[in-house]
């Protein structure tokens, strides 16, 4: 089954969930030619493992603290932070507490 993607020009909201992010999962909110938005929900404790991707990535923290590993440092992302990562760096994310963030992938991948 396909996920269904916001329509250009959809008005969504992205909010905190509160006491609902026990048991939220990732939400796919955009997939566009240039463009991918996700909803990822990092429980306390769990750990996405160390990963890359092509394009620049951001992370906005909606909710909760999780920490962000990168070559070379570690740091905490809590509610309202926001950090740009380039393309091909390698991260990984590790719940502090119940975090939900607003990844936002770049799929262009050339270089000017």
């Amino acid at each position: 089954m396909a996920l269904t993607h916001t329509p250009s020009s959809e008005v969504v909201r992205i909010a905190p969930l509160g006491a609902a992010i026990r048991g939220a999962v990732n939400t796919a909110v955009l997939k566009a030619k240039e463009l991918e938005v996700i909803r990822l929900v990092v429980p306390a404790g769990k750990t996405l493992p160390q990963h890359q991707v092509p394009g620049e990535i951001t992370l906005l923290c909606i909710e909760g603290e999780c920490e962000l590993k990168t070559p070379g440092a570690l740091q905490v992302l809590a509610t309202g932070d926001f950090v740009h990562l380039e393309g091909g760096t390698p991260h990984a994310l590790t719940g502090r507490s119940n975090a939900s963030l607003l990844l936002t992938i770049s799929l262009c991948t050339e270089r000017g």
